[in-house]
């Protein structure tokens, strides 16, 4: 019987089972080495993910469960979330798939939340096929900031880059009135904690892009800058979060300004994605920092033109895998060593 404790209780939700998502878990597992770092454990059904297994080619040993408390070390665990069969039609966008994917993230939320496992990867979902009058959010992001404690915030992580977004599943019509000066801070301290604590960095440097092009240009081109975000990163610097900007977004990559900078913090989605996907696609990971749990995922999506080929690079999801492992443990030695100070003695 496994032991919690003995090592990190991983668990995966499925995804959208008519695209890679299936396929990256088991290829990330089909190396027995993996289960020495972590105990997985896939919200799903075991018979489902053994048919895709062959149909992709891979040779994952699966372990199927029933209940989190048969979950066995060195084990590809699948807890069996349901027990009818479903019709997949690999590559197609359906309704009944997108409800299973939801299936499977709800009950890994609650297990993280109930601390019956220590951190979880989602694998790849598709926004449209997730909604119903149960499930009304735009993604996973939304969802775990709803159910966890904290305040959530995309994080976009790799060896060389690490990008935060201030506002991220906005409209781009709808940016400047979500922009303020509140939310910056928001979520610049949350980059500059989740950079202590998760990543043992000790003193971080954040770079803030601007808004507008060329940074508004001195109110040429837009007056947000002169308006609240200059001397937000000024209200920022004295609070000793060594921040700098806001910086012109078009340059500030292909000149790789951002090499001299431990996080970079864009406005909004695209403004920071793009230069992130561009640079370091296929090994990217997407964390959900700032929340009291770990969840990351691939920086990729359903993946629906190549989904039941077997030829689906799993280094994302792997990567995904690592960086929960290793953010897991970053956290608790933090934790730890800042849960019991030493107390200062008088003589």
């Amino acid at each position: 019987m496994f032991k919690k404790g003995e090592n990190i209780i991983l668990g995966i939700s499925v995804g959208d089972m008519n695209g890679v998502g299936p396929e990256v878990i088991l290829k990330t597992f089909e190396d027995q080495r993996m289960m020495e770092l972590c105990t997985p454990v896939v919200f799903g059904n075991a018979k489902l993910l053994s048919f895709i297994k062959k149909i992709v080619n891979c040779q994952t040993n699966i372990h199927g469960i029933d209940s989190l408390d048969q979950i066995q070390k060195g084990k590809f665990n699948v807890l069996n979330l349901w027990k009818e069969g479903v019709n997949l039609d690999f590559g197609t966008l359906n309704d009944a798939v997108g409800q299973y994917a939801i299936k499977s993230f709800v009950a890994a939320t609650q297990a993280l939340k109930n601390n019956e496992i220590d951190a979880l990867v989602t694998a790849p979902i598709n926004k449209y096929n997730i909604q119903s009058e149960e499930f009304q959010f735009p993604g996973h992001t939304d969802y775990l900031d709803k159910e966890l404690e904290g305040n959530a915030l995309m994080f976009m992580i790799s060896e060389d880059l690490k990008v935060g977004l201030v506002t991220d599943h906005v409209p781009l019509q709808q940016v400047s009135q979500t922009l303020t000066p509140e939310l910056i801070k928001q979520k610049v301290r949350t980059i500059n904690k989740s950079l202590i604590q998760d990543f043992n960095v000790i003193k971080p440097r954040i770079a803030l892009l601007g808004l507008n092009p060329h940074s508004g240009d001195n109110g040429i081109i837009g007056n947000e800058e002169l308006n609240f975000i200059n001397n937000t990163v000024k209200e920022l610097f004295d609070e000793d979060i060594i921040i700098y900007g806001p910086y012109s977004a078009d340059a500030f990559f292909g000149s790789e300004q951002f090499r001299n900078f431990d996080a970079v913090v864009a406005c909004y989605h695209d403004q920071g994605l793009i230069p992130f996907k561009t640079l370091s696609f296929g090994n990217g990971v997407n964390y959900t920092a700032g929340l009291d749990k770990i969840r990351t995922s691939p920086d990729h999506g359903t993946a629906y033109d190549i989904a039941g080929k077997g030829i689906a690079d799993f280094t994302s999801f792997k990567n995904a895998v690592y960086a929960a492992l290793d953010i897991y443990k970053s956290k608790n030695e933090y934790l730890q060593s800042t849960a019991n100070p030493l107390k200062v003695s008088t003589i």
